[in-house]
């Protein structure tokens, strides 16, 4: 996170925006609707992290080499904090107020619609909002690829569905478990890996992450499905995607699902 001193931009006036108050031993976390990209703290008499991605938490630093009750916001008591998401810029005064003077402090601010200005970040072709909507709704559609599927000890991975979205692709995948044991997920892996392999071939295998996951949840009683999104790619029809769930036990429970580049090509839209 970059703490530097800034001015409002241009067209926006510091009055226009909209005043936070801060006091002493009091966090303020700001949540917004998307990964946070960047923030500037106009002073340092507040200091800001970001605990999780879409979360801002700021606090008043008291200025030790000063013998004053104001945090250090002696000719001003306002400062400009700016908020950064994937597609959006939100911009806040924050003005030291003594506890005395005011209780109605709020410690917690959600960053809505009428606080942001739209922004072009040519990084990102597609916000996590985006994703996290398009894959709420390849979860209403119906199953479509019903020769896909694996099983292994008692579980059962099937693909429902593959979509493209722009230069995204969504696999729509179910996991069912038929045992009474309880499916403690380790990790879900995505690896382009050779079609046939041999005793006398060297294994070529390259991993693939997603960048988005609907679903986050570590363990599944009987079913569990889930969405992925990745970058568009491609590759060679003697390889295959291989989506391998892996158990955290020793000896773990391991459930490999196969995509042939047919697959992916055949995939619908959103």
């Amino acid at each position: 996170m970059t703490v530097c001193a800034q001015n409002a931009p241009s067209g926006i006036s510091k009055n226009d925006l909209p005043t936070i108050y801060i006091t002493d031993d009091i966090s303020i976390h700001f949540i917004s609707p998307e990964p946070i990209q960047y923030v500037d703290i106009s002073t340092h008499s507040v200091a800001g992290d970001l605990p999780v991605k879409n979360i801002l938490r700021i606090k008043a630093i008291k200025d030790t080499s000063k013998n004053d009750l104001d945090f250090g916001f002696i000719k001003d008591k306002t400062s400009i904090v700016t908020i950064v998401g994937e597609k959006f810029m939100a911009q806040y005064n924050v003005e030291y107020l003594p506890v005395p003077e005011f209780k109605g402090y709020q410690t917690r601010i959600q960053i809505t619609p009428q606080d942001m200005t739209p922004i072009d970040n040519p990084d990102v072709t597609m916000s996590e909002t985006e994703m996290r909507n398009y894959a709420m709704s390849a979860l209403k559609r119906k199953r479509t690829y019903h020769s896909v599927s694996s099983k292994a000890y008692g579980i059962k991975a099937d693909l429902n569905n593959i979509y493209t979205v722009g230069d995204f692709v969504f696999i729509d995948v179910t996991y069912t478990n038929s045992t009474n044991l309880k499916y403690d997920i380790d990790q879900v892996r995505f690896k382009i890996d050779d079609k046939k392999i041999t005793k006398a071939t060297n294994v070529q295998s390259v991993e693939i992450e997603p960048s988005y996951i609907l679903n986050g949840i570590n363990s599944f009683k009987r079913q569990f499905r889930n969405v992925y999104v990745f970058k568009k790619f491609t590759f060679p029809g003697n390889k295959v995607l291989n989506i391998e769930m892996t158990e955290k036990q020793i000896s773990g429970r391991v459930i490999s699902l196969q995509l042939d580049y047919s697959d992916v090509l055949n995939a619908d839209t959103l």
